[in-house]
């Protein structure tokens, strides 16, 4: 089993691109065919590499669901076990809103970020000293 510290070195992903890209788009009903087709233990090396980025935590919650607890631990140590039980908690029906179209919203600020004081224009007499000298 690696090291969380080689696991972050060596991580790569272990499908391709495009197929990632597929899943990343996927509605709730075409994803779980396109997890289908991935190899139990790809499809576990696939739910950690997504875990390990917060834009893909979702997604690696549903792959993770469909992973053995085994494959998990085994590829993933404490990480695979953490992986696996929120995966299952994300089962449930009071769970977190579905992986499609529930994006958070974005706030932004309607207040000047940051209030300064009026700068005193007038140079007392030491600080002229000071700048002539």
């Amino acid at each position: 089993m690696w090291s969380s510290r080689d696991a972050f070195e060596n991580d790569f992903c272990p499908v391709r691109d495009d197929l990632l890209g597929a899943m990343y788009r996927a509605n709730e009903h075409g994803l779980p065919q396109l997890i289908a087709s991935i190899a139990p233990d790809v499809r576990a090396m696939l739910a950690l590499f997504c875990y390990r980025r917060s834009h893909l935590h979702a997604l690696a919650l549903v792959i993770g669901s469909s992973c053995t607890e085994r494959d998990l631990i085994q590829l993933g140590g404490r990480v695979g076990s953490t992986l696996f039980a929120l995966s299952r908690e994300a089962r449930q029906p009071h769970a977190a809103p579905a992986l499609h179209g529930q994006r958070k919203p974005i706030s932004l600020s309607t207040r000047p970020l940051s209030t300064f004081a009026p700068l005193d224009t007038q140079v007392d007499d030491d600080e002229a000293e000071l700048i002539s000298a």
